[in-house]
């Protein structure tokens, strides 16, 4: 009895070690520790705490290895709100703690159905994050690899959720490799999918990587990105709207000096609402006409009895070009979603009232390309559209100040190397407090705005570089969407169908 007891316990203590195991090995998949060869092998642990489980049991230890994942990963948001962070990660533990259940399920077995299986099951589990609740697309798993290039090059034809599925299909072959050591070898043939699906992706990033760029007649660009460092306290204090605008006109004054062809302020750089206060407005299109240059702002606007989250393109003589307001809006932070219902919720975190733009906007100075605001981002399909409209870079103009001196900004920096890749276009950064910088269509982070001592973050400061405009038109992933989408749902279905037909 007594023995029975303790090695109950025991089985407890290892699956909630392996548990922990896999939660710290993906923790230090992502920013800033970078260690993305973790990501390969991280469900492994898991796996085996998982293996014989009740249905019960595997979506509790799931679901805890989920919890501790997103507590480590999203720690940042205490800086906003501690009891948001809180439920947020309770939330998408969940996605975690189904993905144990469909395991305990269906089981994981050495067959090629299984290579497929459980990797489409977890992208689709992505997928859902990615869109329910208007979708949280945060460290998808194959963001761990944005560092990887020969990897990520599969984005331009299946987005980030081939990278995803890519890692997760080693990390089943691993598990069933470790968990069946002594097979015959009309057995272990089953691993040449696995393998065979490595050496294409890699073989497809190698080429990729080296095929020599196809650029039209245009000139290369050369674009300057500011980076005003104006904390978040201090961002909308009236008493400092002047000490903030001088900062912006001052660093872009140096910036032109090396006659860029744009300069980029980011979101938001403007300490006003612009028709509430015009002055400051006024202000930055003095600076467009007296460094005669074109100048691209972040800016909250207020029309038709509406605030928005904009973009403005000043022309060298300061008129106002285009201006793009924010389609996706972050829930909770600029909005209430049922307010009326949810309206306690403005007591627990600061939340804006803002409307969502209707237009998706192509600007045209000096060539065409789109504006993504804050996390806009972090959904491929907003991207996408913009360059099916005729952008031929895009840029991202955003403000982490919010999170501080955490690993947020180099997190949300992912995202926009996966928009490079899957688009084939350059992205270009301007962060009020970073990452800034310039990100080539193969997803290689070009350069990046720091100081001496190489910090990105919370330093002022511009960083100029040249940009050439593809001419190769739109890629798969671009042209297509979210076609590998619908294959992940097509072996899902088709293995849950066999494997029930199987059951006594």
């Amino acid at each position: 009895m007594i023995s029975s007891l303790v090695a109950s316990r025991w089985s407890l203590v290892k699956d909630l070690l392996l548990c922990l195991f896999s939660a710290g090995l993906f923790i230090f998949s992502f920013p800033n520790f970078n260690l993305w060869l973790f990501a390969w092998f991280g469900f492994v642990p898991l796996f085996f705490a998982i293996q014989g489980k009740s249905k019960t049991k595997a979506f509790l230890l799931a679901y805890l290895t989920g919890f501790i994942f997103w507590l480590g990963i999203i720690y940042w948001l205490i800086h906003v709100t501690f009891s948001g962070m809180f439920v947020l990660a309770l939330y998408l533990a969940l996605y975690f703690g189904i993905f144990g259940l469909i395991i305990s399920t269906y089981n994981l077995q050495l067959t090629t159905y299984s290579f497929f299986f459980i990797p489409s099951a977890w992208v689709l589990l992505e997928y859902a994050r990615s869109h329910l609740f208007t979708g949280f697309p945060w460290v998808l798993l194959g963001y761990s690899q944005y560092l990887n290039l020969p990897v990520v090059q599969i984005a331009d034809i299946t987005g980030a959720w081939g990278v995803s599925f890519l890692v997760m299909l080693v990390n089943v072959a691993i598990y069933l490799a470790i968990s069946r050591l002594s097979l015959v070898v009309s057995e272990k043939k089953k691993y040449l999918v696995p393998i065979l699906c490595i050496i294409v992706s890699l073989g497809y990033g190698y080429y990729r990587l080296n095929q020599r760029p196809t650029t039209n007649d245009q000139r290369p660009i050369k674009i300057s990105v500011i980076q005003g460092d104006i904390p978040q306290e201090l961002k909308w204090d009236s008493r400092l709207s002047n000490y903030i605008i001088n900062k912006y006109w001052d660093i872009s004054f140096a910036a032109a000096r090396e006659k860029p062809d744009l300069i980029i302020w980011p979101e938001a750089a403007l300490p006003v609402i612009v028709e509430e206060e015009p002055f400051y407005y006024e202000r930055a299109k003095d600076l467009a006409k007296e460094i005669n240059t074109p100048l691209l702002l972040g800016a909250v606007t207020f029309r038709d009895n509406s605030y928005y989250n904009s973009a403005l393109l000043l022309s060298k003589e300061g008129e106002l070009l285009t201006r793009y307001d924010k389609l996706h809006l972050v829930p909770f932070g600029e909005y209430i979603p049922l307010k009326k219902t949810l309206r306690f919720l403005e007591t627990i975190v600061p939340i804006g009232d803002f409307t969502p733009g209707r237009e998706y906007t192509v600007f045209n100075l000096p060539a065409k390309f789109s504006v993504l605001i804050c996390f806009e981002d972090l959904f491929p399909e907003i991207s996408r559209e913009f360059i099916k409209r005729g952008a031929v870079f895009l840029v991202n103009i955003t403000n982490d100040a919010w999170f501080k001196k955490t690993t947020a900004p180099y997190q949300h920096l992912q995202a926009s190397v996966f928009r490079a890749v899957e688009n084939r276009v350059f992205l270009v950064r301007s962060a009020n407090t970073g990452v800034s910088g310039f990100i080539a269509p193969t997803g290689k982070i070009v350069s990046l705005l720091a100081d001496k001592a190489g910090n990105n973050i919370f330093v002022p400061g511009y960083k100029s570089s040249e940009i050439s405009i593809s001419g190769c038109g739109l890629s798969f992933y671009s042209r297509y969407g979210d076609i590998f989408i619908a294959a992940c749902f097509f072996f899902f279905v088709l293995y849950g169908i066999i494997a029930l037909r199987k059951r006594p």
